[in-house]
């Protein structure tokens, strides 16, 4: 499995005192030199983390590679276009929501989801749906053309330790085997950690992790090399 690393939450630092420091530039070459494939970043619609200029910044220095989470926002996509991302990974937004909260209804706005990401798929970008692990979203994502899907492991990472821990992570294994059949390549994010990402390794061809806050929440007292290291060894 790969490490991709979401540096939203350097953003969320920086933007609290409104200065530079700390800079999600220098956290994301920091993530690179230490085990991440890929950077991750979620340019919301209410720019309240990650800015404009961020995503400018690294798509022109990024030596791995960007994948930029959005929603299905025209602001947004014109910039993903113009920057050409080497994946973009659709999620849901709400304006009042500390952070995501659950997966994209795909099923629900098949048509819609479908027309908004042929023209980045038509560019060349990769395309990822962010989904919760049911039967209906996986099938309803593997009819709009976009290659992979990005299973939310938030309600397996709340359930860890617990009497439905089981129940939750076969979900996602039997979603990403569903997903696979359909021709869909998986990856999965939201809520893994140092403690529950190891059961990632019982799904079989998981492409890529997608973590963040349990990586800069440590680096807050190891350090961000140190972070991003430990969780690239527990992956491989």
């Amino acid at each position: 499995m790969l490490l991709g690393v979401n540096i939203d939450h350097i953003a969320t630092l920086r933007n609290a005192r409104g200065g530079i420091d700390p800079n999600p530039i220098i956290a994301a070459e920091i993530c690179e030199q230490h085990g991440a494939t890929s950077i991750t970043t979620h340019l919301r619609e209410d720019r309240r983390h990650i800015k404009d200029d961020d995503v400018y910044t690294l798509s022109k220095t990024l030596t791995t590679k960007l994948n930029l989470e959005m929603a299905m926002a025209d602001d947004i996509q014109k910039i993903a276009l113009e920057i050409k991302p080497y994946s973009i990974c659709l999620v849901p937004e709400k304006r009042q929501e500390i952070t995501t909260e659950g997966g994209l209804d795909v099923a629900g706005q098949l048509e819609k989801v479908t027309e908004f990401i042929s023209p980045l798929l038509n560019s060349g970008i990769i395309v990822s749906l962010f989904i919760d692990p049911t039967k209906e979203q996986v099938e309803a994502s593997a009819k709009t053309g976009a290659q992979f899907i990005e299973m939310h492991t938030g309600t397996y990472s709340e359930k860890f330790g617990t009497q439905e821990e089981e129940k939750e992570f076969q979900n996602l294994k039997n979603a990403a085997l569903l997903a696979q059949s359909l021709g869909l390549k998986v990856n999965a994010g939201h809520g893994l950690n140092y403690e529950n990402v190891h059961r990632m390794h019982e799904i079989p061809n998981l492409h890529e992790l997608n973590i963040g806050h349990s990586i800069i929440s440590r680096a807050v007292f190891y350090g961000l090399p140190e972070a991003v290291q430990k969780m690239s060894n527990l992956i491989k």
